[in-house]
């Protein structure tokens, strides 16, 4: 009898992992350093693999914040949508780029490929386009723009909720949020780092957009308004929203969990 039930204990919980979020250190072999990134999973069950959503904070930020305070409810959106969350430390004011100027910033390629590849080799993901998106907030809906673009092959759909989008329109802010440091002079910026120069190979990448701000947001309310009606002429489909809220966390926690909602609608039903 004691034979039977170890068996049968045995039995129930052999296909389950516990729910966690994980600190850990990945090397990236383009910069030659580790970033640290935070790993948030469902109850992980065996023969079951996982949608994967890549989350970019915002300037001065990093993954603990935005796990205890931007989107502090991330573990349970991880058992409800049956999502992994992945969440790399962007280096306060990487911007998220592979910097020309500094060979140890390279956050496109860490993000858009290392960090892929080693998430899909360590967890039991969709290793496909369809089951994997980005989204960020601010400096990381730049990101999220910048490396979701450029990674089509790698990201069905991308979200940027207040981004800081047009460096055009920063004027002292381009050094003042330290742009510089890593894109160098305004004047020498390459067409790929600038977001609306991306805007006929966003027309082409199959990619889903969602772009939403704050009405309030006197820093980036009018760049992203730019950009949706330019996306418009050019008849690249998004989704953009307005409501109300400033460039605080106050908004992009209540905009970043919509959007969250929206990406696992788009999963499930392959659209918004």
């Amino acid at each position: 009898m004691k034979t039977i039930l170890t068996v049968i204990f045995s039995t129930l919980i052999l296909p389950l992992v516990a729910q966690h979020v994980a600190k850990t250190t990945i090397y990236s072999a383009k910069m030659k350093k580790n970033i640290e990134t935070i790993i948030i999973t469902p109850d992980i069950h065996v023969g079951v693999n996982y949608k994967t959503v890549y989350i970019l904070h915002g300037y001065s930020g990093n993954p603990e914040r935005t796990v205890q305070e931007d989107i502090p409810n991330l573990v349970d959106k991880a058992k409800v949508f049956q999502t992994i969350y992945v969440l790399p430390n962007g280096n306060f004011n990487s911007w998220y780029v592979d910097s020309p100027v500094d060979s140890s910033s390279q956050y496109s390629t860490f993000i858009g490929r290392e960090l892929v590849e080693y998430i899909d080799r360590n967890y039991p993901t969709q290793p496909s386009r369809n089951a994997r998106g980005i989204l960020g907030w601010s400096m990381g809906g730049y990101g999220a723009l910048h490396i979701g673009v450029a990674y089509p092959q790698t990201f069905s759909i991308i979200g940027s909720s207040c981004g800081a989008i047009d460096f055009n329109r920063f004027g002292d802010a381009y050094h003042a949020y330290q742009v510089d440091k890593v894109l160098g002079a305004f004047k020498d910026l390459d067409a790929r780092d600038r977001i609306y120069d991306n805007e006929d190979k966003m027309k082409t990448n199959n990619q889903h957009y969602i772009l939403d701000c704050g009405t309030e947001d006197q820093q980036m309310l009018e760049m992203n308004r730019t950009f949706h009606h330019q996306l418009t002429s050019k008849n690249v489909e998004h989704l953009y929203i307005e409501s109300k809220g400033g460039h605080d966390k106050a908004y992009w926690s209540k905009s970043l969990n919509h959007q969250l909602a929206l990406f696992q609608n788009y999963f499930q039903n392959e659209r918004l």
